[in-house]
C-alpha cells in the first residue's frame, strides 16, 4: 500500500501565478456561471412588481386662538413647535395611529387580479368594495374569486388544491381582533349573490358594493383578508423626515406596489393626525365644556325651583314686590350673597383640584380655573403645564418602552409642578377664608336687620334672595360655557398641508434590476474563482516543472508527453514521433551527465518512482530502446521482483529471470533472453520470491552487475518504487546515474519529501527527475520538451531564463491565444 507522507509546512503554498493561469484556463466555467447568473437574475426581474414611491410635504405651526386671553385660561401651549414637530414624527409611526388609519380604509382587504406571472394588488381599479361585518371572523390568508355574471350578479368561488387534506383555516374577527381556526373538508365552494344584498357565506360575511369602474364580466377578481395588525406593522414603515434640522416641515414619503393606494394612506394618515391634534388642543376645552353642562343642567333646575317658589308666593300673599326699604336690603344682602358665592365657589375648586392632585395619576380631566372665576395666573399656569406633561406621558407611552428615562423625568416635573400648585393652593385658600369670613359677618348684621321687616316681606326677601343667587350663578356659568365654545370652534389644527399626495405620473423607484444583473456577474464570477481558488489552494499534485522546482533541488532532466500507443514500445512503435524525440531528448541529456560527472565506458541507469503507476516501466523500456537504436549494446534488466511488468510487451515469458539466478538455479547465460530488436537484450524478475528485498542484497548481486558491464554498453534497471520499498536504495550502488519518474497530475508534492530526504544524506547519486504523462495542451499552458535543466532542447536553462524574464501580461495573453487556438 501507499505509504502516507506528512506534509510540512514548507510544502504548503498558495501558487498565485498558476491560480491566474488557471482563471484563463477555465474561462468557459466563468462564462457559464455569468449566464446561468444573468438568466436567473432575469427572470427574477421579470417577476418582480415595480415598487413607486409617493411623497406628501405639510407643516406643523402653532396657531394660537385668536380669542385665548389671560383670561379664558381654556387653552395651553407647552414645549413649542419643536416639541410638536418631534411628537408628530413619533405619532406618525406609532401602531396605534397606523391602527386608526388602516381602520379607517379597510386595508386589510387586500383587492387582486392576475398578472403575467403572480397577483398584483388591484386597489382602486376593481369595479367594487367589499365592506365586511366587522362582527363576524373572515377567512384570512386565501384569495376568494369574485366573478360578475352581468353588472348586478357576481358569482363568489373558493378553489382548494386537488391533494389539500381537510384542516383548520384561520378566520379573523375584526372588532375583537382576534384570530380564530375553525375545521373544514376543504371542498370548493361557488355560490351567487347580488351586489349590495348581504353574503352570508362561510367564508365571507358582510356586502359587495359596486362602484363606478366597469364590469369586465367573466373576469376573476380576487380579494384577501389579512391579518390586522401584521398590515399595521406594513404601514409602519412609513418615512417621515424634517426638511432641514429643526425645521417643522415634514417630507412624508411610502414605498409599495400600487400608487393609488399610497396616495390615499397618505392623504389620511395626515387626516387623522390633523383630527387628533386638534381634539388633543381642545380637549382642556372640551372637558370644560363638559363640567360647566353638568353645572348648568344643576342650576338650570335649582333657578326653576325658586322661580316657581317665588311666583306661588306672591300669588298666596297676594304681594306683587318688596317695599323701598326691603328692596335696599335686598340689594345690599344680594352683593354680599354674590361676593359670598364667589368666595364659596373658588374654594371648592381649590379643595377639588387639591383632591384631585393628591388621588389621581392621570390629570386630564382637570377643569380650567377660569371655570370658578379664579384668573390668579400661578394657577392657571400650573395647571396647565401638569396638563401638558399629562399629555406628553400619554403620546410617549405608544412608542416608547414603560420605565424608560424619559417617564421618569416627566413625573419629575409633574411632581414638582404639583408641590408648587399645592403650596400655592393653600395659601389661596387661606386668603379665600379670611374673606368669606368677613362677607358672612357683613351678611349677619344685614339678616338682623330683615327681621324688623314684616312677616310677609321677609318671607319674599328670602326667596328672591335665593332666586338672584341662582340666577347670577347661572349667568355665570352661561358665559363661561359660551366662552369655552367660542374658543374650542376657533382652534385649529396645527398641521397645515404643503403638498398632497397625489399620483403625478412616473414615481417608480424599483426594482432595482441593474442591481440584480450586477450582482449576477458578480456572483457568476465568484462561483468559479472559488472553484478555481480550492483547486489550486487544495492540489497537492505535481502539476508542472514549476512545481517541482519549488519542491526539490534535484534537477529535471525532462519531460515525457503523454503515450497514445496501446503499450509500452512506444519508441519502436513510432520513431518518429514526439514521445520518441523526447526520449532522444533524455539519451543527450544523460550523455551530458555522463561527460561532466567524467564516467567512461559502460553506463548503468536506475529508474525508479515514488508509487507505481507514474510510468516507470514505460520510461525504462523506451529509454532502453534509444540506446539500443543509436548502436549501444543495451541491456533492460527488471528488478521490480514484486511486480514484475516488462516481458509483456517483448512477447517473451517470465519464467527465468533474476530471480532464479540469485538462487543458483540459472546462470546469467540462462536468464539474458534476447529481443526482436537489435542491440536489445533483457533480463526479467523472474518468478515472484517471498524475500525479494534479501535476494537483492546477496553478493551474487555484486557478481551479476561485474559480468553484464563487460558485455553491455548501457543497463537499464527498472527497480520498485522507493516510496514504497528499499530495493532500489539498495540497488542505488550499482548506479552511475538514476533517474526518479514524476507523472503529472498523479505525483503528491508530498512525496518529493522523501527523495529529498535520501538526495541530502546521499543516499542516492546522480539523481535526476522526468515528470512524466506531459500532455501539450494542458490546463498549465507547457508543450513536450526533450530535456529540462541541462540546456538541451526547449526547457532547458536558457529557456527557463528567458519565461521568467518574460512580463506577466505576456503569459497571459500567449495563454489566451493557445485558448482560442489563435
Amino acid at each position: 500500500m501507499e505509504e502516507d507522507f506528512e506534509i510540512s509546512e514548507s510544502n504548503i503554498h498558495f501558487d498565485f501565478k498558476g491560480f491566474i493561469v488557471k482563471i484563463f484556463s477555465y474561462w468557459y466555467l466563468f462564462v457559464i456561471s455569468i449566464l446561468i447568473g444573468l438568466s436567473i437574475a432575469y427572470l427574477i426581474n421579470v417577476r418582480k412588481q415595480p415598487i413607486y414611491q409617493i411623497k406628501s410635504l405639510i407643516t406643523i405651526k402653532d396657531d394660537q386662538n385668536p380669542f385665548f386671553t389671560t383670561n379664558t385660561s381654556l387653552s395651553f401651549n407647552w414645549g413649542g413647535v419643536s416639541d410638536k414637530v418631534n411628537t408628530v414624527v413619533t405619532t406618525l409611526r406609532t401602531r396605534t395611529h397606523n391602527e386608526k388609519v388602516v381602520t379607517r380604509l379597510h386595508y386589510y382587504i387586500q383587492y387582486l387580479v392576475d398578472g403575467k406571472y403572480q397577483m398584483r394588488d388591484a386597489y382602486g381599479k376593481v369595479p367594487f368594495i367589499a365592506i365586511e361585518d366587522s362582527l363576524q371572523s373572515q377567512l384570512i390568508g386565501r384569495p376568494l374569486t369574485i366573478t360578475f355574471l352581468n353588472d348586478d350578479t357576481f358569482e363568489l368561488s373558493l378553489n382548494f388544491g386537488e391533494e389539500e387534506p381537510p384542516g383548520n383555516l384561520s378566520f379573523y374577527n375584526y372588532h375583537t381582533k382576534k384570530q380564530e381556526r375553525f375545521y373544514f373538508e376543504k371542498d370548493d365552494y361557488k355560490a351567487t349573490f347580488r351586489a349590495s344584498e348581504y353574503v352570508d357565506s362561510p367564508f365571507f360575511k358582510g356586502r359587495i358594493l359596486r362602484n363606478t369602474q366597469p364590469v369586465v364580466v367573466g373576469k376573476p377578481y380576487y380579494i384577501r383578508f389579512n391579518n390586522y395588525y401584521s398590515t399595521v406593522k406594513q404601514f409602519q414603515s412609513i418615512n417621515v423626515n424634517p426638511e432641514s434640522k429643526g425645521s417643522s416641515i415634514l417630507n412624508l414619503s411610502l414605498n409599495g406596489n400600487n400608487k393609488e393606494k399610497l396616495v390615499d394612506y397618505l392623504n389620511t394618515t395626515v387626516q387623522v393626525l390633523s383630527e387628533d391634534m386638534l381634539n388633543r388642543k381642545n380637549l382642556f376645552a372640551t372637558k370644560t365644556i363638559r363640567f360647566i353642562d353638568s353645572s348648568l343642567a344643576q342650576k338650570s333646575k335649582e333657578l326653576k325651583s325658586v322661580e316657581e317658589e317665588l311666583n306661588q308666593f306672591k300669588i298666596n300673599n297676594d304681594i306683587i314686590d318688596l317695599t323701598s326699604e326691603s328692596s335696599e336690603i335686598r340689594g345690599r344682602l344680594t352683593n354680599l350673597d354674590l361676593e359670598q358665592n364667589v368666595i364659596q365657589r373658588q374654594l371648592d375648586y381649590y379643595k377639588r383640584l387639591e383632591d384631585y392632585l393628591r388621588s389621581r395619576q392621570n390629570y386630564t380631566e382637570v377643569p380650567a380655573p377660569s371655570v370658578a372665576g379664579i384668573d390668579e395666573p400661578s394657577i392657571s399656569s400650573a395647571v396647565g403645564k401638569i396638563l401638558a406633561l399629562s399629555e406628553q406621558r400619554s403620546k410617549y407611552s405608544y412608542s416608547i418602552k414603560s420605565g424608560a428615562p424619559i417617564f421618569d423625568d416627566i413625573d419629575r416635573q409633574i411632581n414638582a409642578t404639583k408641590e408648587v400648585l399645592l403650596e400655592n393652593i393653600e395659601s389661596s385658600k387661606k386668603i379665600l377664608r379670611e374673606q368669606i369670613s368677613t362677607v358672612r359677618q357683613n351678611v349677619a348684621e344685614l339678616e338682623k336687620e330683615i327681621r324688623k321687616l314684616p312677616k310677609e316681606q321677609q318671607d319674599l326677601l328670602k326667596i328672591e334672595r335665593r332666586y338672584t343667587i341662582n340666577e347670577e350663578t347661572y349667568s355665570l356659568f352661561l358665559n363661561k360655557r359660551n366662552e369655552a365654545g367660542l374658543i374650542k370652534a376657533a382652534n385649529v389644527s396645527d398641521v397645515q398641508i404643503i403638498d398632497k399626495a397625489m399620483d403625478t405620473g412616473g414615481g417608480q423607484i424599483g426594482p432595482n434590476t441593474q442591481l440584480n444583473y450586477v450582482m449576477a456577474l458578480l456572483l457568476g464570477s465568484f462561483v468559479p474563482l472559488v472553484f478555481v481558488f480550492l483547486l489550486v489552494f487544495l492540489d497537492n499534485k505535481i502539476n508542472n516543472p514549476k512545481d517541482i522546482n519549488k519542491l526539490s533541488p534535484i534537477p529535471i532532466l525532462g519531460v515525457v508527453g503523454k503515450s497514445k500507443s496501446k503499450g509500452n514500445l512506444a519508441v519502436f512503435g513510432k520513431p518518429r514521433s514526439a514521445i520518441a524525440e523526447s526520449f532522444r531528448g533524455l539519451r543527450t541529456s544523460m550523455q551530458f551527465i555522463f561527460k561532466q560527472q567524467h564516467i567512461q565506458g559502460n553506463k548503468t541507469i536506475l529508474i525508479t518512482s515514488s508509487v507505481s503507476g507514474e510510468g516507470k516501466t514505460f520510461t525504462a523500456i523506451n529509454l532502453a530502446s534509444v540506446f539500443s537504436m543509436s548502436g549501444k549494446k543495451t541491456l533492460l534488466i527488471g528488478l521490480d521482483l514484486r511486480k514484475p511488468k516488462i516481458f509483456e510487451d517483448f512477447d517473451i515469458t517470465n519464467e527465468i529471470g533474476v530471480v532464479n539466478y540469485l538462487i543458483d538455479q540459472n546462470s546469467i547465460e540462462d536468464i539474458t533472453q534476447k529481443t526482436k530488436f537489435d542491440n536489445l537484450d533483457i533480463i526479467v524478475s523472474g518468478p515472484v520470491p517471498p524475500n525479494p528485498s534479501e535476494l537483492l542484497m546477496t553478493d551474487k548481486m555484486d557478481v551479476l552487475f561485474n559480468t553484464l558491464r563487460d558485455k553491455y554498453d548501457c543497463i537499464i534497471m527498472d527497480t520498485p518504487p522507493i516510496g514504497l520499498v528499499s530495493d532500489a536504495l539498495n540497488l542505488g550502488k550499482y548506479a552511475d546515474a538514476s533517474i526518479y519518474l514524476l507523472r503529472q497530475n498523479y505525483t503528491k508534492k508530498a512525496m518529493l519529501s522523501v527523495i529529498n530526504e535520501r538526495h541530502d544524506k546521499g543516499e542516492i547519486k546522480n539523481i535526476s527527475f522526468i515528470l512524466n504523462y506531459f500532455q501539450h495542451k494542458a490546463k498549465y499552458g507547457y508543450g513536450y520538451g526533450y530535456s529540462y535543466g541541462y540546456g538541451y532542447g526547449p526547457y532547458g536553462k536558457g529557456y527557463l531564463q528567458h519565461e521568467k524574464k518574460r512580463p506577466l501580461w505576456k503569459k497571459i495573453l500567449l495563454k489566451l491565444k493557445k485558448t482560442f487556438n489563435v
